[in-house]
């Protein structure tokens, strides 16, 4: 028996195979790494995780900062540049300004899960910035309604949904502490920058003080753009803005009323507290400037503690008892008539409001059957929130009477307000004890 070698393989008569080029192999690597491209797990720590969180802290500081420091701009607005106007008017300007940040996510959402991260900080910063410059040359109510409100709002979305969107992404375990800490920027921002208003204004006056808070802004920008990174891969299909589908869950639309109601009277004493220590109590502009910077010392507590308390029993679970206390501070406010009452308040409520702040956005991801979907439904979630900053303050400005210092009427509606966005929550949570979804939510 005679025996051949055996032929590893086997091609036509006069061919050889050709040697797999570079590039073949390339892309060969590629179709494999796409092909089996399974995000990991989030980290919950690391050197990359934490940066995430210092980034974001800097675009909530630019954001919420600036959107929060509104009470000390509503102030010398009134007493100054637009004297002639009511105060309901000017309160237009502040309130365009937070709705914009909540409504523009809504294109935001789905830019950020197509992969566009460092886009969205880069248009943001500029818009912030140069809004901030413009507002320092207006003299004219419409230019400083299309320059503050229009131009800084809309910067403003561009930096805040991506800072919470992203630190989700990269914590599972202690979501909640993680996103508090980002947003103690905003609280930690809106104590700053209405301290270098009124250290600045008189000195430099208006308009060098809003060009060093632009300055100041654009320095925490800088960092925020060069440290922050998308964890998830980019969606390969294009979305629409809308995720129609959240619509038909129950507990989405609940909790999207909730917010709306919360907002239409959490935001009063931001905008009038200052106005109420000067008109009402007769106190010193010292004191009706700073109130506001006590007012956000105080959230910056509110925004880390209750996110260790969520990490353990839960963000819905923490957000109820905190938003009746919101409550009750609210109508309390009604009875107060001296510095050191309304003080305490202000630091109560700071806690409180940090808190209905910080909250909502690991609910959202909570009630979110995809994060890859997170940013789109963040930005729609918002846009409940966003029209009710945007009314809510108008109206109770207009039910103000500042002449003869009467503040009770709009005290009562938005204590009205506040207490019925408790009760959807309180909803919401009921439902999801009814579908059996334990008790941590």
């Amino acid at each position: 028996m005679s025996t051949q070698p055996e032929k590893p393989n086997t091609y036509p008569v006069n061919s050889q195979p050709d040697p797999p080029s570079d590039s073949d192999i390339s892309r060969a690597e590629n179709q494999t790494q796409k092909d089996s491209l399974v995000p990991p797990p989030p980290p919950n720590g690391g050197t990359v995780a934490w940066l995430q969180v210092a980034g974001a802290f800097f675009l909530f500081f630019n954001s919420w900062g600036i959107v929060n420091t509104f009470g000390v701009f509503q102030s010398f607005y009134e007493d100054d540049l637009f004297s002639s106007y009511s105060a309901s008017s000017i309160s237009w300007i502040g309130t365009v300004q937070g709705f914009l940040l909540f409504l523009a996510g809504i294109i935001v959402g789905p830019i950020f899960d197509k992969g566009r991260l460092k886009s969205l900080i880069a248009i943001g910063s500029f818009m912030v910035v140069f809004g901030m410059m413009m507002t320092s040359l207006s003299t004219e109510y419409y230019q400083i309604f299309l320059a503050h409100g229009v131009v800084v709002g809309t910067g403003c979305a561009f930096l805040f949904l991506p800072s919470i969107a992203v630190v989700a992404t990269y914590f599972s375990s202690r979501r909640a502490l993680a996103t508090g800490i980002t947003a103690a920027g905003g609280s930690i921002g809106s104590v700053i920058y209405p301290i270098v208003f009124h250290k600045l204004l008189g000195p430099l006056g208006f308009g060098w003080t809003a060009r060093i808070i632009a300055f100041i802004a654009l320095a925490g920008q800088v960092f925020a753009i060069t440290v922050m990174k998308q964890r998830l891969p980019p969606a390969k299909k294009a979305r629409s803005l809308f995720d129609l589908s959240a619509f038909r869950e129950p507990q989405f639309v609940i909790f999207s009323f909730g917010l709306f109601f919360s907002f239409v009277g959490l935001y009063f004493p931001f905008f009038y507290l200052p106005s109420f220590f000067s008109s009402y109590l007769h106190a010193s502009s010292n004191i009706s400037f700073y109130i506001i910077a006590i007012l956000n010392a105080s959230s910056v507590f509110g925004r880390i503690t209750p996110g260790i308390l969520a990490d353990r029993i839960g963000s819905l679970n923490t957000i109820i008892p905190i938003s009746l206390i919101a409550t009750i501070l609210m109508f309390a406010w009604i009875g107060i008539n001296n510095e050191a009452g309304a003080i305490v308040f202000a630091c109560i409520y700071g806690y409180a409001s940090g808190a209905i702040v910080s909250l909502p956005p690991t609910i959202i991801a909570r009630l979110s059957p995809d994060l890859s979907m997170m940013g789109t439904r963040m930005g729609m979630c918002f846009v409940f929130a966003g029209t009710g900053l945007l009314i809510g303050n108008p109206i109770a400005g207009a039910l103000l009477n500042l002449e003869e210092a009467e503040f009770w009427k709009a005290q009562t509606f938005t204590g009205v307000m506040v207490a019925t966005g408790a009760a959807f929550f309180i909803g919401l949570r009921l439902l999801k004890w009814k579908q059996g979804d334990g008790w941590k939510i």
